[in-house]
């Protein structure tokens, strides 16, 4: 068995190449190889959605995910949202309803609603729950959240 294995991978549009152990996981390598701090570990179990990412555009546990299958992949994380040090109209969106309080879940939540709003652009309460299902908030109550998300849907005039 190999000590490591090459990858290479596109994240937040930028083109990586790592060498990573044959058993990393998705969040390891961009926490600890890429430096991409913004994805967190919460439970390590796919169970509670701080750790999701977009993978070849597709919401994902990044906990879960072999790094090996991101071989070729593009990822997104929250850090891939903002264009620059301009907020997406999303985060625009979370910071103006307060649906970020310990932010530790806030990652997570923000890749799900970004795909959820490119699937559905004007998404009613329960395809929100449905879309944001999966990523645990112990913070928010999750109402703010979803105003959040509602008023991101209706700015549809910003990037996403």
């Amino acid at each position: 068995m190999a000590d490591r294995i090459d990858l290479t991978l596109t994240v937040n549009g930028a083109d990586h190449r790592v060498s990573v152990p044959p058993f990393a996981r998705l969040l390891d390598v961009l926490r600890e190889d890429l430096r991409l701090t913004g994805t967190k570990e919460g439970c390590g179990e796919g169970e509670c959605g701080a750790c999701t990412v977009l993978l070849n555009g597709q919401v994902v546990n990044s906990c879960l995910v072999p790094a090996v299958q991101a071989q070729g992949a593009v990822v997104v994380t929250v850090e891939g949202l903002a264009d620059g040090e301009r907020l997406s109209s999303l985060q625009a969106a979370f910071l103006a309803h307060n649906g970020a309080q310990c932010g530790f879940c806030t990652p997570g939540m923000l890749l799900s609603a970004t795909d959820l709003i490119n699937r559905c652009p004007n998404p009613s309460d329960d395809q929100i729950r449905d879309g944001l299902a999966g990523n645990l908030c112990r913070c928010t109550g999750y109402a703010k959240i979803l105003d959040a998300v509602h008023t991101a849907a209706a700015d549809t005039g910003a990037p996403r």
